[in-house]
């Protein structure tokens, strides 16, 4: 079974699959002349950044995850499974550990933000426990923001 493995925010494979996650994004929302974001991306200062994982099938990176601290709020940030891959658990194998950090770092909730036309997205974190949240910052001014969070109970 493939399982999502530690690595540091600028993992080669890391960096690859964030790439290609932007540019996935940015088609999109790429006809929107209104986006302020077009390409979906505002910085993350890696400072911030408390965990990244990385799932693999065998050599080949195939899905990412990370987290961030944004104020007294732990944040998930860059999910994303490739394109060919999608369908199956690794989803849920990625955010299921990333719930599993958040927990081991005290956070008594979970926050995301994503956007209106990413609509799988919008099912699968509705599917797991997200609900709806006011828009928080820095995504204010993004057109398309949606805010999410789960509150985060103890393992049994």
């Amino acid at each position: 079974m493939t399982v999502p493995a530690r690595v540091e925010w600028d993992d080669a494979d890391a960096v690859r699959l964030r790439d290609a996650m932007q540019a996935e994004i940015r088609g999109m929302y790429a006809d929107d002349p209104t986006s302020q974001n077009r390409d979906g991306r505002l910085e993350i200062d890696p400072g911030s950044i408390v965990f990244t994982a990385v799932i693999r099938d065998g050599d080949e990176p195939i899905g990412h995850v990370a987290l961030r601290r944004l104020g007294d709020d732990l944040e998930i940030k860059r999910m994303y499974v490739v394109p060919e891959r999608r369908g199956g658990d690794l989803a849920e194998r990625l955010l299921a550990e990333v719930e599993r950090e958040a927990r081991s770092l005290g956070a008594p909730r979970l926050i995301l933000h994503t956007g209106g036309r990413q609509q799988a997205a919008l099912a699968f974190y509705e599917r797991h426990g997200y609900t709806p949240i006011d828009i928080y910052p820095p995504y204010e001014q993004l057109v398309y923001s949606l805010c999410f969070e789960k509150v985060l109970t103890s393992p049994n």
